[in-house]
C-alpha cells in the first residue's frame, strides 16, 4: 500500500472517530441544555401557580394550550416533586406528543393539591434534530474535504519523490544521463535529491574506474599470457626432452591454457554484468544451432553421440558474439557430461530453445548449478560455462532453467 493512501486512510478513520465522538457529545449537550430550559420554564409556571393560589386562595383554571397543559389532582397523601419525560395527548389535534412534565403540589384551604404541568418537547426535539442534521452534514463535508485534500495535495507534495523513484527505476549506469531534480520547497525532498544525485555520481565514477581497470587488466594480462603461451609452444616443438621434462612442460602448458580461458571468462562475465556489450543484431537461431552442430560433429562422432534436431525458425535480437557463446556453452555442456553412445536432443520453436542430453542417472543440484565455479570433481571445465549462460540470458531478459526428466538433463532458454 502506498504511503499517501495509508496516511489518508489513517487520517480519515481518525477524523471520523473524533468527529463522531464530538458530534454525539454535542448532540447530548444540546439536548441537555434544552431540557434544562424546559425545566426552568416549568419551574417558573410552578411559581406563578403558587403565587396565584396564595393571593386569590384558589387554583388557576386548568389549561390545555398548544404547547402546555396544567392539571390538578386532589391527593390525600404527600408525594415527591420531580421532573420527567412523558407522552401526552395533545387535544389541539396533534395526537400524542413527547413532553416534559413537572409534578409538584400546592396547599389550598389546608388540603394538598397535586399539580401536573406538561410542556411540549416537539419544538425542542425539532431543534435538536435540525442541529443533528447540520452536524452530520458538516462531518460529511469535512471528511470529503479531507479526502480530496489528501488525494490532491499529498500527491502534489510527494511528486518530487515519485520523480526520483521513476528515474532510479530506469537508471542505467552506462548511458551517462544525469538524474534531474524536481523543484520543491520540502527540506526532506531537497536532501533526498542531493543525496541521490551524489550517490549516482559516485556510482558512475566507480563504474568508469572499474571499466578502465577491466580494459587495462584485459590488455596487461592477455599480452604476457599470449607471450608465455607462444614461448611454451615453441619450446615444446624444438629440442628433445626427457619424459619427466616433457610431462612438466605439458602440465605448464595446460595450466597456462586454463589460466588464459579463466581470464577470458571472468572478463566476459564482468562485461556482461556491467552492460559493456552493446551491439545487437537480428540472428537466425536455427542457422546458428545447425552451424554449432556441424562444428561439434567430430567430437560427437568420436563419442558416438547421436544428435536429434527439431528446429523451427526463430529470430532473436542480440549480440552475435554472446549468442555464439551461449550456444557453445550449452553444446559443450551437453557433450562433456554425456555418456558413450549417448543422445543429444535439440528443440527450437518461437517460445524456447531446449537442449537435452543423457548423462548421470541423478538430477543436478538446481540451487547451485548456475553458480560460478560449481562443477563435478571429474569435470575438466572451470565451472563458469553455465554461469556465463545464465548472465547472458538475464542480460536479454531470457530465462534459463534446468530439468531432469526421463533420465535426461534438459536446459531450457525461454525467450
Amino acid at each position: 500500500m502506498k504511503l499517501s493512501r495509508r496516511y489518508s486512510r489513517v487520517n480519515f478513520i481518525t477524523s471520523l472517530i473524533i468527529l463522531l465522538i464530538t458530534g454525539i457529545a454535542y448532540y447530548l449537550l444540546i439536548h441537555f441544555i434544552l431540557t434544562e430550559q424546559l425545566d426552568r420554564d416549568l419551574a417558573i409556571e410552578e411559581e406563578e401557580i403558587r403565587a396565584y393560589t396564595k393571593q386569590y386562595k384558589s387554583l388557576p383554571a386548568e389549561a390545555n394550550f398548544k404547547d402546555q397543559i396544567v392539571r390538578y389532582h386532589f391527593e390525600p397523601l404527600a408525594f415527591t416533586r420531580m421532573f420527567s419525560d412523558t407522552v401526552y395527548n395533545n387535544l389541539k389535534g396533534h395526537g400524542e406528543e413527547p413532553g416534559r412534565r413537572l409534578i409538584t403540589s400546592v396547599v389550598l384551604s389546608g388540603k394538598l393539591v397535586r399539580v401536573e404541568i406538561i410542556k411540549s418537547k416537539v419544538e425542542s426535539e425539532d431543534l435538536v434534530r435540525i442541529i443533528f442534521y447540520i452536524t452530520l452534514g458538516i462531518i460529511i463535508l469535512l471528511l470529503s474535504s479531507l479526502t480530496l485534500i489528501n488525494r490532491f495535495i499529498l500527491n502534489r507534495l510527494w511528486k518530487p519523490f515519485h520523480v526520483i523513484l521513476s528515474q532510479l527505476r530506469v537508471f542505467n549506469i552506462s548511458d551517462g544521463r544525469e538524474i534531474y531534480q524536481e523543484d520543491t520547497r520540502i527540506d526532506e525532498f531537497v536532501e533526498l535529491n542531493t543525496a541521490v544525485t551524489a550517490l549516482t555520481r559516485r556510482i558512475r565514477k566507480d563504474y568508469v574506474d572499474l571499466k578502465s581497470f577491466m580494459d587495462t587488466a584485459s590488455h596487461e594480462m592477455m599480452t604476457p599470457l599470449a607471450v608465455i603461451h607462444s614461448k611454451l609452444d615453441i619450446l615444446l616443438q624444438t629440442g628433445t626432452f626427457t619424459q619427466n621434462q616433457g610431462e612438466l612442460l605439458e602440465d605448464i602448458f595446460n595450466g597456462m591454457s586454463r589460466l588464459s580461458r579463466l581470464n577470458q571468462s571472468l572478463l566476459l562475465l564482468a562485461k556482461i554484468e556491467n552492460n559493456l556489450i552493446q551491439d545487437k543484431h537480428a540472428i537466425s537461431l536455427k542457422k546458428l544451432v545447425m552451424q554449432k552442430s556441424r562444428q561439434f560433429q567430430e567430437i560427437l562422432e568420436a563419442e558416438e553421440i547421436s544428435v536429434t534436431l527439431n528446429l523451427d525458425e526463430k529470430e532473436v535480437f542480440m549480440s552475435k558474439y554472446l549468442a555464439d557463446i551461449l550456444l557453445n556453452n550449452l553444446f559443450s555442456n551437453a557433450i562433456r557430461h554425456n555418456i558413450k553412445k549417448g543422445v543429444v536432443i535439440i528443440d527450437l520453436n518461437s517460445q524456447f530453445l531446449s537442449i537435452s542430453n543423457t548423462g548421470r542417472t541423478e538430477p543436478l543440484n538446481e540451487d547451485k548449478i548456475f553458480h560460478r565455479f560449481n562443477k563435478d570433481n571429474s569435470s575438466e571445465g572451470m565451472g563458469l560455462g553455465l554461469a556465463i549462460s545464465k548472465e547472458i540470458c538475464h542480460y536479454y531478459a531470457y530465462r534459463l532453467t534446468y530439468q531432469y526428466q526421463s533420465g535426461q538433463h534438459r536446459f531450457n532458454v525461454f525467450f
